[in-house]
């Protein structure tokens, strides 16, 4: 038996050295540490300190990873895991970095970044990753982002002003079309909706386009974007420092009422976990909280198409400052990782307590529950509503309804402390009219309920 594995071994490694195969690296990460609230840490292996650049997640168990630091001769990873992100497995190293990694099935995928002398920057596999291999791409030294729609048809963009822009290839990247060059305000990110439908990033605006990239315009102004996605050809949402929205095909854009100020650190790159007609999740932001370290990332979460936005902080046991990639497949599972190799999954939702843009105004006890009348009032877009909690832990509620009673909004859901707060309310995605809110107080000993008439005028 010692001799037949002998035997079969050497028959291995003769095998690699006459072909020249690279077998796969077999790094595993750390295993994931155990739950304690909803959400569980992950770990990835070594990557020698390169950033996480791109995460993207097929189904619940299949999900893949690139690195990239823009130093040349760094190695640089792409990573596979096949048990939900417990485990991670170093698939491809190669002295060159990745910026974004898209697949259009379960076996076929592509990951851009940059040059080097051996190939250009554009890979390619046909066996769900397990494999990659170079693939023809346009003349650039790195390429920022790309947008693939099928085998043959893909886009690539890189910010440069000498041989940048946008590139687009329709038989599989045996050759390329130059589709827009900006010079020294080229795009570095584009999001294509469908073959027709698609958008570029340029500190000149929006730029887009409706015939599959032949023709761009300056959609908008409006600043560029570090993350866009559109659930229709009218609806999206983008990520520029702000959350904003659109229903006009991206030509105007519209303010998300997103928690800030106060220990909230805003950082200009938020990145939307799913594409949810009205169940978003966002990414990018920290808090200051006492401990170390200081620094916590956040999760953000609308479930009402971005009217209200609440945030999450993750259990405190995990110590991760800042998330910066994230995907969600479906209303329960879901990712989140910072640009070191850690992360954390959910696999029913993420924690249950969210948080507005609720502030607590006073900390003195008040003779009786209130409801404020809200100001202003009539209000364009924007209004405050306050009120006031007499008894220590009561759970508190603070609903929106419309006119025929329809709930719009829940703003507040959570335990509270006795004193007076107040708590943002935006109607910039609703038609002017009658509005009511309501507040229900359950303190345990009596319940409170108010219920007082706001008006949109627009």
């Amino acid at each position: 038996m010692k001799k037949l594995f002998k035997i079969s071994l050497t028959l291995v490694i003769t095998a690699i050295l006459v072909t020249g195969i690279i077998m796969p690296e077999i790094i595993m990460g750390t295993p994931a540490s155990p739950a304690i609230g909803n959400w569980y840490q992950q770990f990835m292996p070594n990557l020698n300190n390169e950033p996480i650049k791109d995460i993207i997640f097929l189904d619940s168990l299949t999900g893949f990873a690139v690195t990239g630091d823009g130093l040349p001769n760094d190695s640089n990873y792409i990573l596979k895991t096949i048990n939900g992100g417990d485990n991670w497995v170093i698939k491809y190293r190669a002295y060159r970095d990745f910026y974004r990694i898209q697949f259009i099935n379960q076996n076929t995928g592509f990951a851009c970044g940059g040059f080097n002398s051996i190939g250009q920057g554009l890979f390619k596999t046909t066996n769900g990753g397990e494999n990659w291999f170079n693939i023809n791409a346009p003349g650039s030294i790195y390429f920022e982002d790309m947008s693939v729609l099928n085998e043959d048809t893909m886009w690539l963009v890189q910010s440069s002003g000498g041989d940048g822009g946008v590139f687009r290839t329709t038989d599989s990247g045996t050759s390329w079309q130059q589709q827009l060059n900006l010079g020294s305000q080229n795009p570095s990110k584009i999001y294509m909706y469908n073959a027709r439908i698609g958008f570029v990033s340029s500190t000149a605006g929006l730029y887009k386009t409706t015939s599959s990239g032949i023709n761009w315009f300056n959609a908008s102004n409006d600043f560029s974007f570090s993350d866009l996605f559109f659930i229709d050809s009218l609806t999206g949402w983008k990520a520029s420092g702000f959350i904003k929205k659109t229903t006009n095909g991206g030509l105007n854009w519209i303010n998300q009422p997103i928690p800030q100020g106060g220990n909230i650190l805003g950082s200009g790159a938020i990145r939307f976990m799913n594409n949810d007609n009205d169940t978003i999740w966002a990414v990018g932001e920290s808090i200051i909280v006492p401990g170390n370290p200081s620094t916590r990332g956040l999760l953000f979460r609308t479930t009402d198409g971005g009217n209200t936005w609440k945030y999450q902080l993750p259990d405190t046991a995990i110590h991760i400052t800042r998330y910066m990639f994230g995907r969600f497949i479906n209303n329960r599972i879901g990712w989140a990782y910072s640009l070191s190799p850690v992360g954390i999954h959910t696999t029913n939702g993420g924690d249950t307590n969210f948080i507005t843009s609720l502030r607590q105004i006073s900390t003195s006890i008040p003779k009786v529950f209130k409801l404020y009348q809200n100001y202003p009032n009539p209000f364009n877009p924007k209004t405050n509503i306050k009120y006031s909690v007499k008894r220590q832990t009561s759970n508190v509620k603070l609903i929106v309804y419309d006119i025929q009673g329809k709930q719009k909004t829940e703003l507040v859901n959570q335990k509270q402390t006795a004193g007076t707060y107040e708590v943002d309310f935006s109607g910039s995605n609703y038609s002017s009219g009658v509005y009511f809110y309501k507040l229900i107080v359950n303190s345990g000993k009596e319940v409170f309920t108010d219920t007082k008439q706001m008006v949109l005028i627009k």
